[in-house]
């Protein structure tokens, strides 16, 4: 067995994990793959010559380079059912909390809020393609990647119209209150989150990836009751209206890469 060990510099969120398990899982000769999203690297325990996976890796175009390969043993894999099963907590966490802040936030005309939900439903995808693709045919992996790349973008497209409609008229200032106590239920659900993610101390890449992102997620909820806060001091809707483009702007760059899994 040999060891192939990768840096790929645009290597960033789960969402590039997908890609590169769906781009390699085709090949026999892979036994597994061994992610450390922070430190941008991956290692390939595979049989055959390595420079088909180094070619299957550039299409990608995520700015990979092959530091070296050398003989290995194959490592102990962690146990699955116990990462998939706090994986679907996480999951049912951040898909209920997209439910809640989206009826909340067109309650309470808060851009704010149905941003930070849409943020809740990337995450929520991402997590799902990761529990529902497993052991799927690579062809059904890409039309779900597909169809929830597109309904990603195309409700941030939406939240972008709406914010530059607000933006251009006298829209009504949001009810400041929703703000502050759903975004900080929201904080307390990703703080669960959070704790049972590091619980498990697992570390196997999409574990670590999941804290990552659950931990931006706090930053966000935080973000939204910044922006309340500053709405009931200034009596004024742009508070709101800046922290949903900014939030908007990173649900919409999710999307794009969720696309590039389809490709």
């Amino acid at each position: 067995m040999k060891k192939s060990t990768f840096i790929i510099s645009q290597m960033d969120c789960p969402s590039e994990e997908q890609m590169i398990r769906m781009k390699l899982e085709s090949y026999d000769q892979i036994a597994y793959l061994d992610f450390d999203i922070p430190n941008r690297k991956l290692e390939v325990y595979h049989s055959d010559a390595v420079e088909e996976i180094h070619s299957s890796l550039s299409e990608l175009k995520l700015n990979e380079k092959l530091l070296d390969t050398v003989e290995a043993e194959t490592p102990v894999i962690e146990d699955q059912a116990k990462q998939k099963n706090i994986l679907w907590w996480v999951l049912g966490i951040n898909f209920g909390f997209f439910l809640i802040e989206m009826t909340t936030g067109w309650i309470s005309s808060s851009m704010g809020l149905i941003a930070d939900s849409l943020d809740m439903l990337a995450d929520s995808i991402v997590y799902a393609l990761s529990l529902f693709a497993v052991g799927g045919a690579v062809a059904r992996k890409k039309r779900v990647a597909k169809f929830s790349g597109y309904f990603q973008m195309g409700l941030a497209g939406l939240g972008f119209i709406e914010i530059i409609r607000r933006f251009f008229t006298s829209s009504e200032t949001p009810l400041f209150q929703w703000m502050i106590i759903v975004s900080f239920f929201a904080l307390v659900g990703n703080l669960i989150s959070l704790w049972l993610i590091n619980k498990a101390k697992s570390k196997e890449a999409h574990m670590q990836a999941s804290a990552i992102f659950t931990s931006n997620d706090i930053i966000v909820n935080g973000g939204v009751i910044l922006a309340g806060a500053l709405v009931y001091f200034l009596g004024s809707k742009w508070p709101d209206l800046i922290i949903g483009a900014i939030v908007f702007t990173f649900v919409m760059r999710g999307a794009i890469k969720i696309l590039k899994l389809a490709k």
